[in-house]
């Protein structure tokens, strides 16, 4: 497997990593033990990796986590047979950690940096290549689907289209703090859409202190019960 992410373009930075504490990491270093495991490092500390599935099993069973342990985000740990290397893509901005990015805090700063973080979610050229084919509801919408795409394997159109399917997609997830999902990644945007401060954006996003904040100030504002989690009522404001 090294040698496959080698050839891909990654490098190995295992010198520059204290393996027994995480230190050093960036978000997307893969952490190998070539006979055993891999997981990938998500930032602040976190880890996310593969296991077996709902039959015990490395291989078949259903698509997605049926367990809630298949997919586990959890603290980095040292695990038991012992990591071998990082990897790391050398792609020029490869370096760049989003969680650490300060998020400005006027209102049309933070609308600009919203527009800027919806384009690379979205894989775009800039926010004004999305906006020659989308007005904004849209491009909310396009966020929310990829989101729930990415998280929950929904299989939408990413069209813009609030129809049945993404309104049944959507049904009654919500994230809350601590979360690590990209429908976190999502409400952060939308917030910095709407002039709100996350105080982070993150792929996958990590629902922080900051987060928090921002949540329950936007729900005091538009008449939501302020519980500071992003539940269904909370999502749709966002794509209002």
């Amino acid at each position: 497997m090294k040698s496959v992410f080698l050839a891909c373009g990654f490098t190995d930075v295992t010198s520059r990593i204290d393996l027994l504490t995480g230190n050093g990491m960036k978000r997307g270093d893969v952490i190998i033990n070539t006979m055993h495991h891999t997981v990938m490092y998500i930032g602040n500390g976190r880890i996310v990796g593969a296991r077996i599935n709902e039959n015990g099993k490395v291989s078949g069973g259903k698509t997605g986590d049926q367990t809630g342990s298949e997919i586990m985000v959890q603290n980095y740990y040292v695990y038991q047979y012992g990591w071998d290397c990082v990897l790391r893509y050398a792609e020029s901005n490869s370096d760049v950690d989003f969680s650490s990015e300060t998020i400005a805090s006027s209102r049309s700063e933070n609308i600009s940096k919203g527009q800027t973080y919806a384009a690379r979610f979205l894989c775009a050229k800039n926010f004004s290549t999305l906006q020659a084919n989308s007005d904004i509801r849209k491009i909310k919408i396009q966020i929310l689907q990829t989101a729930l795409n990415k998280d929950y394997q929904s299989a939408l159109d990413i069209d813009g289209i609030w129809g049945p399917a993404t309104d049944r997609a959507l049904n009654q997830h919500y994230v809350m703090y601590e979360e690590t999902q990209y429908m976190v990644t999502a409400a952060e945007i939308l917030l910095l859409l709407h002039g709100y401060n996350p105080k982070s954006v993150e792929f996958p996003g990590i629902f922080g202190s900051g987060m928090l904040a921002a949540v329950k100030t936007f729900q005091k504002a538009h008449g939501l019960a302020i519980s500071g989690i992003c539940d269904r009522e909370t999502f749709l404001k966002f794509i209002s």
